[in-house]
């Protein structure tokens, strides 16, 4: 592995190793736009573990999203309806949503996966990996990018099949891929009555 362990081993105890480096992205990120394109991945220790290669079609996008609750932004003034309520209930983890933020500004492009790479007390940051369906698709065993559209949006890309709980498996996870038999238990035979009754 490498290069690749050692820099797996300083991100364990980051304010340990890096603070000074971490305080410094800390001040310029929170002053930067939400959505980002940078040259390089932060963690190519991740990046690399989720696909990402340094080839022409590759493409990084540094997202930031807003800590905190699932809550609306108070309304000021005026009653409050009887069914208004600010409590927001999305089904859907922060990095999924960072995934679609990056996938909409770069509609060309398709989600191969994401990390988080830093949080403070107002944000978190997470680097999404995206890749060019068209350039991509040239490499050899990237050939199914081509016919792949809108994976983030049908939650197939590893942070959402995680979010929909895709990655258990066996028991106690029996209904969350539902099929006939499982959700609505074994068929029954439809009862026959006997054709005596035709006759009298």
């Amino acid at each position: 592995m490498g290069y690749l362990k050692y820099i797996n081993e300083l991100y364990k105890k980051p304010q340990a190793n890096l603070k000074a480096l971490l305080r410094e992205r800390l001040i310029s990120w929170r002053k930067g736009n939400s959505v980002v394109r940078v040259d390089n991945p932060t963690r190519i220790d991740k990046a690399r573990a989720l696909g990402y290669k340094a080839k022409e079609g590759y493409i990084i996008i540094r997202v930031r999203l807003p800590r905190g609750g699932r809550k609306r932004e108070r309304v000021m003034g005026g009653r409050r309806s009887r069914a208004q309520r600010r409590k927001k209930i999305v089904a859907k983890s922060y990095q999924w949503v960072a995934e679609e933020r990056a996938n909409k500004k770069y509609v060309n492009c398709e989600v191969i996966g994401s990390y988080e790479i830093l949080r403070d007390g107002l944000y978190y940051w997470y680097e999404v990996i995206l890749v060019d369906r068209v350039q991509v698709s040239k490499y050899p065993g990237m050939e199914w990018v081509a016919y792949e559209q809108g994976r983030v949006y049908r939650g197939k890309s590893p942070a959402a099949r995680k979010s929909r709980g895709l990655l258990k498996k066996g028991k106690g996870a029996e209904k969350i891929r539902p099929n006939r038999k499982s959700v609505y238990g074994k068929f029954t035979k439809k009862k026959i009555r006997p054709k005596s009754h035709l006759f009298g």
